[in-house]
């Protein structure tokens, strides 16, 4: 995979960032709280919303899906599944917030959720609530579930 010469820095996360991560956001959001469950944002919020569930205490998990096409732009995303409502009393949950292309979206759809991320780029930073680190805006993050398998 080539890498995009607009990202000048990669950094490859583990398993073990995701989790401690997660966790100081849980402590973040314990005082924020509570929720009425958890809305993971598909694919990347899975992980951080399964391990968030347990460290608040939550049932309730439910997920809104979008795809993103290219640049991010909502001319170029799809709405998969969506949730109804205004997001009162949940909390959506995210890997990251980098343009905020998604973040916009998801917020049109649930305006009164609580939207929290690990970690915020300067361009998506003011669309969530609650991040635990700040990435610069040209470095490319490399989650585990995406990292390329090893043998």
């Amino acid at each position: 995979m080539e890498l995009d010469p607009a990202f000048t820095t990669t950094l490859s996360l583990s398993w073990e960032d995701i989790h401690r991560d997660s966790r100081a956001l849980a402590r973040l959001l314990k005082a924020r709280g509570p929720f009425m469950g958890i809305v993971a944002v598909a694919r990347g919020g899975l992980v951080p919303a399964a391990i968030l569930a347990r460290e608040l205490g939550l049932r309730h998990v439910d997920t809104i899906c979008i795809a993103s096409y290219g640049d991010g732009t909502r001319e170029n995303m799809a709405v998969i599944k969506r949730i109804e409502g205004s997001g009162i009393g949940w909390l959506v949950v995210d890997d990251l917030v980098d343009t905020g292309g998604t973040a916009r979206m998801v917020r049109s759809m649930l305006p009164a959720a609580h939207y929290a991320t690990l970690y915020a780029k300067p361009a998506g930073r003011p669309l969530v609530d609650a991040f635990v680190a700040e990435m610069a805006q040209d470095a490319w993050l490399v989650f585990p579930w995406d990292a390329p398998e090893r043998v």
